[in-house]
């Protein structure tokens, strides 16, 4: 009795000063207007669901005016031809072009041999798309043509499908040239329908998903490839072709085994040999090829259009102009596709060759008209000059020409200072590109940088926010040491959207920031009260066997004396008949006055009752500014929090919902009768406010009211 005598006015003095400093607390938290909760920002800014625009109605309208608007859109040159400049612009054209075909006729002989074709295919491949693409493309700098990157994805096709040797037997070099020719303009084709196709239902935006530390770390590796692959022409080796997984590798080691056995000696020097003069009439694809290049058109497809709209965008931004992306998939995919028929291989726009477009004056795409003018006339009338020029030349070209992607090396710095996550992204690539194909390189990549974004949206970063002094910010209190947390009021935030993938580790971290097991006083609470229920039935059967065994003892005989008279055996059944009518109302009675007691009392389920741990905060604030859409698995987590938390008694609020995550909320039909819009705040200090304003009863620690 001492010692509880002595706690007793220990609680009370805590619970005071706990009352008091949430009271103190609470007259810190004012505002200058109205607290916003859902409702009533609705009614202030008089809220309305955003109208849907229903695009495919414009699509069907059938005007001049729309016609005139579809055709300027696919065909951007009858826009800028007619407002064209001649006398500003004309000159640095013209001495654009002729530099850039100065560069194109070397590099499109060797990234022919890149492609396991003859040069002059090369030369055909640098004249149909540039003009095509002259009158389809909205980029006024890009190069169209023949590229290393693109080359070497043709040539692991091509000798593929069209080998050297077939059954230990070399086949005839000009039948295995002819059918290599067919793979590739068939290849074409299928790479530029594809291209068509996804511009025209506007997937342009499928690039995005080949993030900038991708594509360097793509390109960079393919051409280690592709200066692999010129060794044997500087060299003068005749080496059999590999294709496929550790290709590079076994390339590699035959050079190794050659050169140590000095067989250098024995071979010839290789020269471009004969560029039959005159343009090639048009051939029709071999459909029957389609279904073994489907897969490789596809991520050819997919490269050249990257690189593309790339280098496009950063020369749009340069000279403040836009690039149409879309557009640029019809434009890139009209010159493959009208290329492959001209029995062009698949191209793409050169770096190296748009910085030149670009810094000799170049201001539009009459540059490149030009140049393919030039092309032209090498085809036509020039080619024979160039039919002694030796392989190894143009192999050194092509090494020549790398220098700017095998500078991308150095990214390996930048990115470890800048983000270890891109870095990853590039030697994931790099690896997967160097020792697998390049077509499962660039799959593999694209599936590891998806995988990785999956990953990091798991694995967000959680915080318990406080105020910063003297302002309505709220940070992380880990970062910021200003910042304290309000007593008796948490504040949580993920720095991601919730969504199925991580809906479980937010409620875990939630619980886990929260320093409550929430679980495990939710199980005590379930137990006691089953106790108890348990108890109370035990009792409530001992009662009514109580009952039954009185009103049997009443039941009973009773005797009487022979000798009383009658009259007292009428006034003795008087009086027994009396005491029986008013027992039973005095019966009545008490319980009624029982009951009114028990209501009265406090209510016996709470924690503190049931001799639980109490929660040292009366309400939960979930800030929710980081949340982008809403699922079914997040509105199911956030229901559980609600109801999990109001089983310790904690009141939960929201706070700083975006208005489409609110339309998504009533459409998943998340508010209900216990949770209403009255539970979500405009802004983490409304709720706060709230929140201290209507706090739930004080627990008895004082832990809970001390700022940290």
């Amino acid at each position: 009795m001492g010692l509880a005598d002595a706690s007793g006015p220990r609680d009370t003095q805590a619970l005071l000063s706990a009352t008091q400093a949430v009271e103190l607390r609470r007259r810190d938290y004012h505002m200058e207007r109205p607290l916003l909760n859902q409702e009533h920002l609705e009614e202030l800014g008089h809220w309305g669901s955003a109208p849907r625009t229903r695009q495919w109605r414009t699509w069907l309208q059938c005007s001049h005016a729309r016609a005139r608007a579809l055709l300027l859109q696919h065909l951007p040159v009858l826009v800028w031809l007619p407002r064209y400049p001649v006398r500003d612009w004309l000159l640095g054209d013209l001495l654009s072009g002729m530099s850039v075909a100065i560069m194109q006729l070397p590099q499109g002989l060797a990234y022919a041999l890149l492609a396991g074709l003859p040069p002059v295919f090369g030369l055909y491949s640098s004249f149909y798309p540039v003009f095509i693409y002259f009158l389809f493309g909205t980029s006024r700098h890009i190069s169209v043509g023949t590229f290393a990157v693109m080359s070497v994805m043709v040539g692991s096709v091509t000798e593929s499908l069209a080998p050297q040797t077939l059954n230990d037997s070399t086949i005839n070099e000009t039948t295995r040239d002819a059918e290599r020719v067919r793979v590739a303009s068939t290849l074409s084709v299928l790479v530029g329908l594809f291209q068509v196709g996804l511009g025209l239902i506007h997937f342009g935006f499928l690039v995005t998903y080949l993030s900038e530390p991708l594509v360097r770390g793509y390109t960079t590796a393919a051409a280690v490839q592709v200066f692999v692959s010129q060794l044997k022409y500087v060299f003068g080796l005749h080496l059999s072709s590999h294709s496929g997984p550790l290709s590079l590798i076994y390339l590699i080691g035959a050079t190794g085994i050659s050169y140590g056995m000095g067989l250098k000696h024995i071979f010839g020097v290789d020269v471009v040999g004969n560029i039959s003069a005159g343009l090639v009439p048009p051939v029709a694809p071999n459909t029957q090829l389609f279904s073994k290049l489907v897969g490789s058109a596809f991520t050819i497809a997919v490269v050249g259009f990257a690189i593309a709209i790339s280098l496009g965008k950063i020369f749009a931004l340069r000279h403040g102009y836009r690039v149409d992306s879309n557009q640029e998939l019809v434009a890139l995919g009209l010159s493959n596709l009208i290329g492959g028929v001209f029995q062009c291989f698949p191209v793409s726009c050169s770096m190296s060759r748009s910085l030149v477009q670009e810094s000799t004056g170049g201001n539009s795409q009459v540059a490149g008209a030009i140049s393919s003018l030039f092309i032209l006339l090498i085809i036509v009338k020039l080619g024979e000059l160039f039919r002694d020029l030796p392989k190894a030349v143009l192999a050194a070209i092509i090494i020549v020409n790398l220098k700017g992607m095998l500078r991308q090396l150095s990214d390996v710095c930048s990115f470890w200072k800048a983000n270890r996550a891109d870095l990853l992204i590039w030697l994931v690539t790099f690896a997967a590109t160097i020792l697998l194909n390049l077509d499962l390189g660039l799959m593999v990549s694209v599936v590891f940088s998806l995988l990785l974004v999956v990953v990091r949206t798991q694995m967000p970063h959680y915080s318990i926010l406080g105020q910063v002094p003297d302002t309505d910010i709220y940070r992380d209190v880990a970062e910021y040491s200003e910042a304290k947390e309000v007593p008796g009021v948490k504040v949580f935030r993920s720095s991601a959207t919730v969504y199925f993938a991580n809906a479980d580790f937010y409620s875990d971290a939630l619980k886990q920031r929260c320093g409550v097991d929430v679980d495990f006083l939710i199980s005590q609470k379930k137990k006691l009260l089953k106790k108890r229920e348990q108890l109370k039935l035990k009792q409530l059967q001992k009662e009514k066997k109580l009952q039954k065994q009185a009103a049997s003892s009443k039941g009973a005989s009773v005797s009487i004396n022979v000798n009383t008279s009658l009259e007292d055996m009428r006034s003795n059944d008087v009086e027994d008949c009396k005491v029986m009518q008013v027992s039973p109302g005095d019966k009545m009675e008490d319980a009624t006055a029982n009951g009114q007691e028990d209501s009265k009392a406090p209510d016996g389920s709470t924690l503190k009752a049931l001799g639980l741990p109490q929660p040292d905060f009366h309400s939960l604030i979930l800030d929710l500014g980081a949340l982008s859409f809403v699922d079914t698995v997040c509105l199911k987590s956030l229901k559980n929090i609600f109801h999990d938390f109001r089983d310790i008694e904690v009141e939960v609020y929201m706070a700083a919902c975006h208005s489409p995550v609110v339309s998504q909320l009533e459409a998943g039909h998340f508010f209900d009768a216990s949770i209403t819009k009255k539970h979500l705040f405009a802004s983490v200090h409304d709720a706060v406010t709230f929140a201290l304003q209507h706090p739930r009863p004080v627990p008895d620690s004082p832990v809970s009211v001390t700022r940290l």
